[in-house]
């Protein structure tokens, strides 16, 4: 028997290599903790049952859990097959670190529980892959970019198919990429690179804090992206660094208007 995620797409599959293996009913999001016990009755009898998904992995923010996890509970043996995985696609063909790595799934759909959550995600020092729906996409790009402006970020879109593409750069940058297209189409995977380990925080002088102020002016960022990323490199406030930035600045006024004999 063959349990899918979806049985009209996996029928079309089937018809194409000409499989003629019979199709359980459909083990979906929402009716898979109520049909396990179906799935689980087959299997009691002999069958062999095949899990399979509408694309990428069984189980891997797709549904399969529950069923794996009886399975287990009774004994009966699990025989994982190695196929597509948009995770291991994405994090191979990046450019970041492949390991550690940490698969997390889907976002929140909720803005503030998806602004803590890349948060925290922002803070692990190993490479984050997660998924995210091209409509949303785009305001999740944005709040990287207000977290983490200069963070590595790698969008990878429709992996192994026709339009495969991946788009790489600061968060700023990818930000700007998206934002600047009509329409996001395609199953997305976005990967954050690792958080960098964490230094003795710099002493937040106006003079240091206006140079490296002026760095990142010069290296695209807006100056209120700057502010951000000077924030948390100082371990300071916005408010704080802007207070600093206005006073060196100041200081380097009256220096540039003094009198040397």
């Amino acid at each position: 028997m063959i349990v899918a995620e979806d049985s009209r797409r996996t029928r079309q599959l089937l018809s194409h290599y000409g499989i003629t293996t019979p199709l359980a009913p459909s083990l979906y999001q929402g009716v898979e903790e109520a049909r396990t016990e179906e799935v689980l009755a087959l299997l009691r009898l002999g069958k062999n049952v095949a899990l399979v998904s509408d694309a990428g992995t069984p189980l891997i923010s797709d549904p399969g859990f529950p069923l794996v996890r009886a399975c287990i509970a009774e004994g009966i043996p699990v025989v994982p097959v190695p196929g597509p995985s948009a995770v291991l696609a994405g994090l191979v063909a990046s450019g970041l670190p492949p390991q550690p790595f940490l698969f997390a799934g889907y976002p929140p759909r909720a803005l503030r529980a998806r602004q803590k959550w890349l948060e925290e995600l922002l803070s692990l020092p190993y490479t984050v892959v997660f998924f995210e729906a091209p409509h949303r996409l785009l305001a999740t790009l944005g709040l990287l970019a207000q977290l983490a402006p200069g963070r590595a970020v790698v969008v990878a879109r429709e992996l192994t198919k026709v339009h495969e593409e991946f788009v790489r750069g600061r968060a700023s940058e990818v930000h700007a990429e998206f934002a600047r297209r009509e329409k996001i189409q395609g199953e997305i995977v976005v990967l954050l690179a690792p958080a960098e380990e964490k230094k003795e925080t710099p002493k937040a002088s106006p003079t240091t804090v206006l140079a490296r102020y002026q760095e990142l002016l010069a290296q695209g960022l807006s100056p209120k992206e700057a502010r951000g990323e000077l924030s948390r490199v100082f371990g300071l406030s916005k408010r704080q660094i802007y207070r600093i930035i206005l006073t060196a600045q100041e200081k380097e006024g009256e220096n540039n208007e003094s009198v040397h004999p």
